[in-house]
């Protein structure tokens, strides 16, 4: 007995088949090749906590780390990697600002450009020209 089918359709259907497991295959490849993780802080990224920590915006307990991380008690990669996790003084400082630490650190292990993190934590300000208060955040809505 045989079985009546359309030779003409059947190959293209296989063809079809073909060509989508080759672009599977390609972009599992291409996405092999990305990098899941962040690198991690760069120099230019821990420069700029330093600025920041050394600047009058810095809540006190984080001026502090900064003053013991200029004396050479601890870095800030110490800080940054976590090897100074168990430090009070590390602590004290992380306290002050976690929750917004743990969403930029969290932003920034899941790839997110330094620079855009710290850009979004800044308070966006309302021109004079517009109503509304004249100093808000975004999260205020």
């Amino acid at each position: 007995m045989t079985f009546p089918y359309d030779r003409a359709r059947l190959d293209a259907l296989v063809a079809d088949v073909d060509a989508r497991l080759a672009t599977v295959e390609e972009t599992a490849r291409a996405a092999s090749r990305v990098r899941m993780r962040s690198p991690g802080l760069g120099a230019a990224d821990l420069a700029a906590i330093s600025r920041f920590a050394n600047s009058p915006d810095a809540p006190r307990e984080l001026k502090d780390l900064a003053r013991r991380v200029d004396a050479g008690e601890l870095s800030w990669r110490d800080v940054a990697s976590g090897r100074a996790a168990d430090d009070e003084g590390v602590q004290r400082a992380l306290r002050t600002g976690v929750p917004d630490l743990r969403r930029a650190y969290a932003a920034i292990r899941e790839g997110e450009d330094p620079e855009d993190v710290v850009e979004a934590g800044r308070p966006r300000v309302v021109g004079d020209d517009e109503d509304g208060p004249s100093r808000f955040t975004e999260d205020a809505w």
